[in-house]
């Protein structure tokens, strides 16, 4: 089982970046999707995830109201969509699939290696 991401890169503070999530060897739509993201410094923090049926989502309370994450079936792919970013947006952003839902690790088993989000001027 094998998570990619793609889509990090370097944006001005009030960019937008769309990080994609493919995955190969199975099926996304038997599992639930989360974004996590790890600062400098800083522990991992969930940040978004999709439910694998209805596609019901959550947000981190830092991110609500500025990213979107959304699941494309016959794709097989989930996307972040990240508006307004700031600073503090600065992070890898890790892709991961589960069985449960949430925002916590726990729910989690497949991880992929992650893609780079700079924020800055």
């Amino acid at each position: 089982l094998q998570l990619v991401e793609s889509g990090g890169g370097l944006v001005q503070p009030g960019g937008s970046l769309r990080l994609s999530c493919a995955a190969s060897g199975f099926s996304m739509n038997l599992y639930h999707i989360g974004w996590f993201r790890q600062a400098p410094g800083k522990e991992r923090e969930g940040v978004s995830c999709i439910s694998k049926i209805g596609g019901v989502t959550n947000y981190a309370d830092s991110v609500k109201g500025r990213f979107t994450i959304s699941r494309d079936h016959a794709k097989n792919t989930v996307y972040l969509q990240m508006n307004s970013l700031k600073p503090e947006d600065t992070g890898i952003y890790y892709c991961t699939a589960g069985s449960t839902y949430g925002l916590a690790e726990r729910h989690y088993a497949y991880w992929g290696q992650g893609t780079q989000v700079t924020v800055s001027s």
